[in-house]
């Protein structure tokens, strides 16, 4: 199996702040990213990634966040089987120091 590789809270917050465009994913669910998410990423419950497969582009990379990190590197296992690249925040929400 391939190695996951992940990205630290402050390694996206340097990259965000550089004025990088990312594909930011948070796969919690809702009454989680109520309480904020980071500006610019997409909310699809970890639930319903298997049928929202067509929102992928094969051609970009997607960071995968969730409250801890855990969910999103499930999430990213499974995305990595169907051939996307991905990437898991790890620490998640909780790590999180930036804007929300």
């Amino acid at each position: 199996m391939d190695q996951l590789q992940t990205i630290t809270t402050e390694e996206l917050q340097k990259k965000l702040e550089a004025g990088e465009k990312l594909e930011l994913v948070d796969v919690r669910e809702n009454e989680e990213v109520a309480e904020g998410i980071i500006p610019g990423a997409k909310h699809i419950r970890m639930d319903d990634i298997p049928t929202n497969l067509d929102y992928f582009d094969e051609d970009k990379e997607y960071i995968f966040i969730c409250r801890s990190g855990r969910r999103s590197e499930n999430v990213c296992y499974f995305l990595m089987d169907h051939g996307y690249k991905v990437k898991n925040m790890v620490g998640g929400m909780l790590e999180w120091k930036g804007n929300k």
